[in-house]
């Protein structure tokens, strides 16, 4: 297969182009986001998706460019967002399930959610604690005892701007890491 021949007819909308395509290197796709995502059935989402969308672009896609770099670019964007919804969902979750027990402390939630939002503010105290002692004292501050960053500032001699530094690396720490907890919860 010329790759570059067969770009061209993609181009000009073939299906079987596009079928050779799919052939040649849906299994590079399905093992590139097998490095990201542990869910065999989420892996052949992700590929089917890659190629509805090289399918969608294939007007602006260019012969004499790395076709196979396109096709890395489209899957680890699809992985992004497959994780930044996952992220979202579970952080969602979490913030419900809180404020119910907040609200009402004998509330009839379902056993799964309530293990995993226990595992899961298990795990976001266990990273704030491995914090460095100051970032954990301002996040504390911020979010515990709901101050504000002019409050903190000036309770701990520093910066407003230094707070707010704090409060993006441990908010940035965070969400990195719980990224990579939802993964593991899927599994």
């Amino acid at each position: 297969m010329e790759e570059e021949k067969v770009l061209e007819r993609l181009k000009e909308g073939e299906h079987e182009a596009f079928t050779q395509l799919y052939n040649a290197y849906w299994n590079q796709v399905y093992n590139f986001s097998r490095l990201y995502v542990s869910s065999v059935e989420d892996c052949k989402e992700i590929v089917q998706q890659v190629f509805v969308k090289v399918w969608e672009a294939r007007t602006l896609i260019k012969e004499k460019e790395n076709f196979r770099g396109f096709l890395f670019i489209i899957t680890r964007n699809i992985v992004f967002n497959l994780s930044k919804k996952s992220f979202n969902e579970s952080f969602y979750k979490m913030s419900v399930l809180s404020a119910f027990s907040d609200s009402m402390e004998q509330a009839n939630c379902d056993v799964e959610e309530e293990i995993m939002a226990s595992q899961l503010n298990d795990y976001i105290n266990q990273l704030v604690d491995s914090l460095p002692a100051r970032q954990k004292e301002v996040f504390v501050l911020s979010r515990q005892h709901h101050l504000s960053h002019k409050e903190i500032a000036f309770r701990l001699d520093i910066s407003e701007k230094t707070v707010e530094q704090h409060i993006y690396k441990v908010l940035k720490f965070l969400k990195e890491n719980l990224q990579l907890f939802t993964i593991f919860l899927a599994c």
